[in-house]
């Protein structure tokens, strides 16, 4: 049965002839009109067909000069565990170093401002009760490869030295390392991935394709009476990371 939009099946097509060979990294694939007429379609079909590829990441677009074979981007792991948290600093850092790469971030911070519906519900506050904000651009090797933005309610950190979670003596430590220091144990971090598509400005700042797959990752650390400290949404564009969770396993009383 053929599908209801043609463009899916020339996609295909295109895919598989890419991968093939027919066309090698960085050549130009035939104008939107010449495949148009290969494939007995309109150009309006072939254009979506490659602008699918674009965003999927097999072709790229130059302005004024034609469609390529896009070289394949490096894709690396990031290991989501329990270990991550228990190494002390920065788990991003950490993560960086053990791949060779250094990571650095930068971040903006805001203080009081008043929880929205979304942020006060995975807080278990009131709407409009103050947060700190911070959003963050992490960067391996000076190349941004991540997004996040965290909120923490005041009423945990307000008049101590960790309020702003990148200024005071722990600045850049971690939720967990800084909740510590003023005596709050973090004893779990809930996280639910999902996918999503990059606006323009998450393609902007990550230096992918508007549409391009991202994992979205809503995490909540709770503290040993089960009561939310911070939560965030972490942005990974899926073209360069594969997520892997660490499940521990305990092992039967002998």
């Amino acid at each position: 049965m053929p599908r209801e939009a043609p463009y899916l099946d020339v996609a295909d097509d295109l895919r598989r002839r890419v991968r093939a060979g027919e066309w090698a990294v960085g050549e130009r694939l035939p104008s939107r009109a010449q495949l148009a007429e290969e494939y007995g379609v309109g150009r309006n079909v072939t254009q979506r067909a490659m602008e699918r590829l674009i965003i999927e990441g097999v072709l790229e677009g130059r302005a004024g000069s034609g469609t390529y074979v896009r070289a394949p981007r490096e894709r690396l792991r990031m290991v989501r565990s329990r270990h991550r948290e228990h190494r002390g600093g920065s788990p991003f850092r950490a993560d960086m170093n053990e791949q060779g790469r250094r990571g650095t971030w930068e971040s903006h911070t805001q203080a009081r401002v008043p929880a929205p519906e979304h942020i006060a519900e995975r807080l278990a506050v009131d709407p409009g009760d103050p947060c700190v904000v911070t959003r963050y651009e992490f960067l391996a090797d000076g190349q941004s490869v991540q997004l996040s933005e965290s909120w923490e309610p005041m009423a945990i950190t307000d008049g101590t030295p960790v309020v702003l979670p990148e200024m005071g003596p722990l600045a850049g430590m971690g939720v967990v390392e800084r909740m510590r220091s003023i005596g709050v144990v973090v004893e779990a971090a809930v996280e639910i991935p999902r996918p999503g598509r990059a606006t323009q400005e998450e393609a902007n700042l990550l230096g992918v394709s508007v549409g391009e797959l991202l994992t979205r990752i809503e995490r909540t650390y709770y503290d040993s009476d089960g009561r939310p400290v911070e939560t965030a949404d972490i942005t990974v564009p899926d073209v360069r990371w594969e997520i892997a969770y660490e499940i521990p396993v305990e092992q039967p009383a002998r």
